[in-house]
């Protein structure tokens, strides 16, 4: 009985090659995306578990307050106050154009206290504190630190990253105020004092478009943002490759992963929340 010949698979073209690769990499850059999100997922529900089962102390909270909001104040108001002035120059020759020079308050106020107040607040605490916690719990997970608290009876998320999210939620939306504070005086000064707009007629316009909804807008939305920042930074930390170079990628992946999300967030609770204000005060159409 003689036996069939073997089946050989055709050799595959160089295009097809590079094609079937090319896939491949994309499905386990996905697979790792996901898990990644999973494993975030999981930190994060420790985290929340470890909050609410037990504070940290007082000796472990007030070095991270002080860390994470006192020093970070000057660049935020900084921050605030020059783009609060960048925002009056850019918008002026448009405004001129329409003679609307005194309603270059209610735009200025109105975009600081909704949008640019807490999107700024939270990028610089993303830029000096999430890659410092990312790359300072690194350099724990790398030298073993992490492993010895661990072995002593500590849970480091309940040590390490409880004080470190508690602080950035509860610190942000006072950093957020700064910088809609500073932004305010910044483009009120340039727009005053050296564009010469009436400052009577600047001062009503902000009254009457800026209202209490929008300031208080800003604020929920930067605790939003500060959790994210604490989250995303101390699991990037924790997570941390070995060595140095693992220790600088964990720190500018906390920065890039944090920014991102700030935008994403940003724009669902926009979208939320404007919701929530067509709900509680409809608006009306004239009639005509």
């Amino acid at each position: 009985m003689s036996s069939l010949p073997s089946q050989t698979p055709a050799p595959r073209s160089s295009w097809t090659q590079a094609a079937y690769d090319l896939v491949a990499d994309l499905g386990q850059v996905v697979l790792e995306q996901v898990a990644a999100l999973g494993d975030l997922a999981l930190f994060s529900g420790r985290t929340f578990s470890w909050m609410f089962t037990r504070l940290p102390l007082r000796e472990t909270l007030a070095p991270n307050f002080y860390q994470i909001g006192v020093l970070s104040l000057p660049v935020v108001a900084l921050t605030g106050m020059f783009i609060g002035m960048v925002l009056a120059v850019q918008s002026y020759a448009q405004f001129r154009l329409l003679n609307l020079e005194t309603r270059l308050g209610a735009v200025i106020n109105m975009s600081l206290v909704r949008e640019l107040g807490p999107v700024l607040a939270a990028t610089m605490l993303a830029g000096r504190v999430g890659s410092a916690m990312a790359a300072e719990l690194g350099t724990m997970r790398v030298t073993e630190q992490i492993d010895a608290l661990a072995t002593m009876g500590t849970n480091p998320i309940h040590y390490l990253v409880v004080p470190r999210f508690l602080a950035c939620i509860l610190l942000i939306p006072t950093l957020t105020i700064m910088a809609d504070f500073m932004g305010v005086v910044g483009g009120a000064v340039y727009s005053i004092g050296i564009l010469g707009i009436d400052s009577h007629h600047y001062w009503i316009n902000s009254q009457n478009y800026v209202g209490a909804y929008d300031f208080f807008t800003g604020v929920i939305k930067s605790v939003f943002f500060g959790a994210a920042i604490a989250l995303i930074s101390c699991y990037r930390g924790f997570h941390c490759d070995p060595g140095a170079e693992g220790v600088g990628r964990a720190a500018t992946q906390a920065f890039v992963y944090s920014f991102v999300s700030i935008l994403i967030l940003d724009l669902f609770l926009g979208i939320l929340l404007d919701s929530i204000y067509l709900m509680i005060w409809p608006v009306v159409p004239r009639l005509i």
